[in-house]
C-alpha cells in the first residue's frame, strides 16, 4: 500500500505531539474492542419495528435489529444505526500523492493514508481485499485513533494531505468527515480515493471538507458492475457529475481489464461521456490490470491496449490522459496541450521536474488545471 508506518513509529508519532498518549490512543486493539466501538451513523431512516433504512449509499440497505448492512461496518442496535469503525484505523501509511493517483494535486508531496475495514462493493479484482472485505472484528491489528490525532501525525511526517483510501471511504464516512474537518483546521488538505458509490446528500456535505477526489470508474455498463463489483454504474456517474458541479478537484481512474471493459466501443463511450459531462480538462488515468484476488485467470493488460485507450481519449479531445502501472516517464508525465512540452515530469511515482508558473505552462502560459500550491 505504501510506506507502512510500523506500530512503534505510529506510537512515537502520537507521543511526540500535543495529542499524544494522553488522548488514550491504543494501538493493536483486539477484535473485541474493535467490534465494541460504536458511533451513531449519519443518513438513515427509522422504519418502525426496530428496522432502519441506510441512506448513505445507493444500496439503501434495510437492516433489522442487531443486523448489519452490506458493508459489514454499520449495525442496527434497537432501531438506531451505528458505525463500528469510527476511531478504528485498520491501515496507516505514507504514500506519494501520485500513487493515489492524483497527478494535478500538490505534485511531489506525500499523503498520510488511512483506512478502516469495509466496502460497499465486492470487486473481484480488489487489491486490498484483506481489509475491504473484512468486518471490523476480523482485523487483527487495529489502531484506535481519534480524528484530532491525524493532523499532528501528518505534519510530523511532512505530509501535506490526508488520504482516505485503500478500502472504501464511503463506509467510514463519519470518521473521514471528522478527520477532514480537524485536518482543515490545522492547514492539512484531505483527499478521498473512492468508488463513488454514495448518495448525493452525504456527498455534498462531505465535499465541503475535501480538497480533491479520485473516482474509480470501473466500466460504463451495469452488467460489469453487477457481475464484478455488486453495484450499478448510474450512481457513480451521478457522483462524478456532482463533484464537478461542486467545484472540487476531480480525477478519474479506469482500470482496463482484458476482454471485460477494454473494447474500442467501451473506451469511446467512456471518453465521450467524460467530455460531455465533466469536460476535457479532467485527468483520466487508464490503469493496467494485474490478476489478483478472485480474478486470477485473466492476463495483465497488454501495453498496446493501454496505448489504444490513450489514442482514443486524445482523439475524443481529452487533454490530460495517463497510463498507470507501467514503467517510464512518458505515460505519467503531464504534457502541455498547447505547446506539447512537459510541465510535470514523472517517472513512476517520482516527480522529476515541475515547469509551471502560477498554474500555467512556463513555456507558453497555457493554464494547466489542478491544485498546485
Amino acid at each position: 500500500m505504501g510506506q507502512e508506518l510500523s506500530r512503534r513509529e505510529a506510537l512515537r508519532l502520537l507521543a511526540a505531539g500535543a495529542v499524544g498518549a494522553a488522548c488514550g490512543a491504543m494501538l493493536g486493539a483486539g477484535p473485541s474492542e474493535a467490534a465494541a466501538a460504536a458511533h451513531e451513523a449519519s443518513f438513515y431512516d427509522q422504519l418502525g419495528g426496530s428496522k432502519i433504512r441506510c441512506r448513505l449509499c445507493p444500496k439503501e440497505c434495510v437492516v433489522g435489529d442487531r443486523e448489519r448492512g452490506f458493508c459489514g461496518v454499520r449495525e442496527n442496535r434497537g432501531g438506531r444505526y451505528y458505525t463500528l469503525v469510527h476511531g478504528q484505523c485498520a491501515a496507516l501509511n505514507v504514500d506519494p500523492i501520485e500513487k493515489k493517483p492524483l497527478f494535478h494535486f500538490l505534485p511531489g508531496s506525500t499523503a498520510l493514508s488511512m483506512a478502516t475495514a469495509g466496502c460497499n462493493m465486492d470487486c473481484k479484482n480488489c487489491q486490498n481485499w484483506e481489509i475491504s472485505q473484512s468486518r471490523p472484528e476480523q482485523i487483527r491489528d487495529v489502531m484506535a485513533l481519534q480524528p484530532s490525532q491525524f493532523p499532528g501525525m501528518a505534519k510530523r511526517q511532512g505530509a501535506r494531505s490526508i488520504a482516505y483510501t485503500y478500502s472504501e471511504p464511503v463506509v467510514f464516512y463519519e470518521y473521514m468527515l471528522d478527520i477532514a474537518r480537524a485536518a482543515r483546521a490545522a492547514g492539512i488538505r484531505s483527499v478521498m480515493i473512492s468508488n463513488g458509490y454514495i448518495r448525493a446528500e452525504p456527498m455534498t456535505r462531505l465535499a465541503g471538507a475535501l480538497d480533491a477526489i479520485k473516482i474509480d470508474l470501473k466500466a460504463m455498463s451495469d452488467q460489469f458492475y453487477k457481475t464484478y463489483c455488486v453495484g450499478t454504474v448510474g450512481p457513480v456517474l451521478d457522483t462524478i457529475r456532482l463533484i464537478k458541479r461542486l467545484g472540487k478537484w476531480l480525477e478519474i481512474v479506469y482500470l482496463v481489464v482484458p476482454t471485460l471493459n477494454d473494447s474500442e466501443t467501451a473506451i469511446r463511450q467512456l471518453c465521450t461521456w467524460i467530455k460531455a459531462n465533466v469536460g476535457t480538462e479532467v485527468p483520466l488515468h487508464f490503469s493496467r490490470f494485474h490478476p489478483q484476488y478472485q480474478m486470477k485467470s485473466l492476463p495483465p493488460t497488454p501495453y498496446e491496449t493501454l496505448e489504444r485507450c490513450r489514442r482514443i481519449a486524445r482523439a475524443t479531445g481529452l487533454s490530460f490522459v495517463y497510463l498507470g502501472n507501467v514503467p517510464g516517464e512518458a505515460p505519467v508525465t503531464t504534457w502541455c496541450p498547447r505547446c506539447g512540452k512537459a510541465v510535470v515530469r514523472r517517472n513512476g511515482f517520482q516527480v522529476l521536474e515541475v515547469s509551471l508558473r502560477n498554474g500555467a505552462c512556463k513555456y507558453c502560459s497555457r493554464a494547466i488545471p489542478g491544485v498546485w500550491a
